[in-house]
């Protein structure tokens, strides 16, 4: 135990421990170093504003600032922007984020996806406004026609063409319902006259 402290205490020991100490030192002070390089540590690239751009020229701007991207899909049509144009981006513009960090864009569509006309036939005005409007269609303007049922759908039009149920149009297109009057048309009081 002795001879164990006196080396503790010894010169040659007191000397192997400082140069290690200094090894360890330079190890750390080169991996940090190699680290700061190879991650760009400090370094940041502010994101640009990418909105509205076309993907053309998202692929050009990001490459410029040392950037890769992720183009996503979108279901939304926004009129509010030109088509194939960028809607949103994550991180949002003036992030600053690290040199080759990929950035996700959605994309927007080249108009409102398709929808299903309901069967509003032989359904008051008011319940076919409300089944048009649960898909996304518009009502436009109501006409009326001599027909028994006051306020009963009886045909439709789209931009003055007949449309039928089951037929697709895009996503806010705006509907004409031909509804009854509540008169008896005049063509069947003449069928009923002559029954007669």
């Amino acid at each position: 135990m002795k001879d164990f402290i006196a080396f503790l205490k010894s010169r040659t020991f007191l000397i192997q421990l400082g140069l290690a100490l200094i090894a360890v030192l330079i190890i750390c002070f080169l991996a940090l170093n190699w680290l700061k390089s190879t991650t760009n540590h400090g370094e940041f690239v502010e994101v640009p504003d990418f909105s509205k751009m076309s993907v053309m020229e998202m692929r050009e701007v990001a490459e410029k600032a040392g950037l890769r991207y992720q183009v996503l899909d979108s279901t939304n049509y926004n009129p509010d922007f030109p088509r194939f144009s960028i809607l949103e981006q994550d991180p949002p513009a003036g992030s600053k984020v690290k040199e080759n960090r990929k950035i996700y864009f959605t994309v927007n569509p080249s108009g409102y996806k398709k929808v299903t006309v309901p069967n509003i036939i032989q359904v008051t005005q008011r319940n076919a406004a409300s089944m048009l409007r649960a898909v996304g269609l518009d009502v436009q303007r109501v006409t009326y026609i001599d027909e028994l049922g006051k306020d009963m759908v009886y045909n439709m039009k789209h931009k003055g063409k007949y449309v039928k149920p089951g037929d697709k149009l895009p996503k806010t297109s705006k509907i004409e319902l031909i509804c009854g009057n509540g008169t008896v048309p005049s063509s069947a009081i003449i069928q009923a006259e002559s029954q007669n």
